[in-house]
């Protein structure tokens, strides 16, 4: 059974549960922090690439990286590269 905390308001007792304590809240952060770093790496990557290999504007195809990270990696590679 989770733990609660049990809140008091006008006589009437409410449960509320408590997430993420311990090894969960360690978890979930390790598991946030993963996904920053690839997203950071993704938009590094595609900007550092595209200076290469496209001839749009790099700032472009990382800021659509940032908006849109899956969607955006495969744009470029798909229409965004010139050459391989």
């Amino acid at each position: 059974m989770p733990k609660t905390l049990c809140a008091r308001r006008r006589g009437v007792s409410r449960h509320v549960p408590v997430l993420l304590q311990g090894a969960a809240a360690g978890i979930a952060l390790l598991v946030s922090l993963g996904f920053l770093v690839v997203h950071l790496a993704m938009i590094v990557w595609t900007y550092s690439d595209a200076q290469s290999r496209s001839e749009h504007p790099p700032i472009l195809w990382a800021l659509v990286v940032f908006f849109a990270p899956l969607l955006g990696i495969l744009l470029y590679l798909i229409i965004g590269r010139d050459s391989y």
